[in-house]
């Protein structure tokens, strides 16, 4: 295809500075000339993540200086290509990630960084897919390590990451536990399958220790009371994998820098002498960073298509004129599944 200087427009929802929610703004933008190597998207659907309000919010350690669109993953139709490419071609249906940029009406990107959308799934399936499953693979394969027959703990078990991650310990062979903050949430994984699930009380530990619970890996994004429980009750050669921490997410527009700062001083702290003798071990990732080693991504794509789990489940869709309230969906805690902002 032609990679002329284009004239084309796009929508974006655009923070000029992170540090508060009610920054972000609707506004067009010039589409500028598509590299050689780049894949012109039209998005029809944006997954949320937490990462998006952490980011907005200025507590993202990969939070871009200055004013960014926000936005991890997508999926839409390929409109063109440069002449550099042939993995893809004008009319494919794709999925994608990226550092950045997601909330957009289009998208140029490498093809690296895209997959086809598989035939009988949505453009909001195909958005609900990469950032949630590649963060549940890497999770529980690459860092966790994991074993058929071992016993797995996910937290937040009914959102995005969380229910990918119970798809896939289940396909994996092991046994899956998950925790979640209401009956609500516990009796939608029940009707997925999931019977195992602990409603999380306020007291945890004392919550685990009661039902004697034990776990070969625990997969947390929670922090807090809640990981160091965990950590507690991990089994010899046990592995607790950290990939966020939703005890700082904000409670409203800003940041509750007090509070915040509070939970960071209390924050569980693991002595390494310590973890020799107990034979447990701590990890933890950014799966952003991930985005500059392409044929790592590229290997972890082509191993999670080996691995057969229902499409992603989306439990909130918002027009795409209503991002504001879309992250408030997601950011309340509410919400089961995954949130996806749809375009026309």
């Amino acid at each position: 295809m032609q990679t002329g200087e284009s004239s084309m427009k796009r929508t974006c929802w655009y923070t000029p500075a992170a540090g508060a929610l009610q920054r972000l703004r609707r506004v067009e933008q010039s589409v500028g000339e598509l590299s050689p190597h780049g894949v012109r998207v039209a998005v029809a659907a944006v997954g949320l993540n937490f990462a998006d309000i952490f980011a907005l919010t200025g507590l993202y350690s990969a939070t871009p200086r200055g004013g960014f669109v926000p936005g991890l993953e997508f999926a839409g139709t390929v409109t063109e290509t440069g002449d550099q490419v042939d993995r893809f071609q004008a009319g494919d249906r794709v999925m994608g990630v990226t550092r950045f940029g997601g909330y957009a009406s289009v998208i140029d990107s490498q093809s690296a960084y895209l997959r086809p959308l598989p035939a009988d799934w949505s453009f909001a399936q195909g958005a609900a897919y990469p950032v949630q499953t590649l963060t549940a693979w890497y999770s529980l394969v690459e860092l966790g390590n994991l074993k058929p027959g071992q016993r797995v703990l996910v937290h937040s078990a009914a959102g995005g990451v969380g229910l990918q991650a119970m798809q896939l310990v289940r396909a994996l062979g092991a046994e899956p536990v998950g925790t979640v903050g209401n009956q609500l949430k516990a009796r939608f994984l029940s009707d997925l399958g999931f019977e195992n699930t602990l409603v999380r009380e306020p007291d945890f530990a004392a919550q685990l220790a009661r039902g004697e619970e034990s776990f070969d890996l625990v997969l947390d994004a929670i922090g807090g009371a809640v990981q160091a429980a965990s950590f507690a009750a991990l089994r010899p050669a046990g592995r607790l994998v950290v990939f966020g921490a939703a005890e700082f997410a904000p409670g409203g527009n800003r940041p509750r820098y007090l509070h915040s700062l509070w939970r960071y001083l209390r924050r569980p702290r693991y002595d390494v002498l310590s973890m020799i003798s107990e034979n447990r071990s701590v990890l933890a990732f950014n799966l952003i960073w991930l985005w500059d080693q392409v044929e790592l991504l590229s290997t972890l794509f082509d191993e999670l298509a080996q691995v057969r789990i229902p499409p992603p489940h989306v439990g909130h869709e918002f027009p795409f004129a209503e991002a504001p309230a879309a992250i408030e969906c997601l950011r309340s805690g509410q919400s089961t599944g995954k949130v996806v902002l749809r375009l026309a």
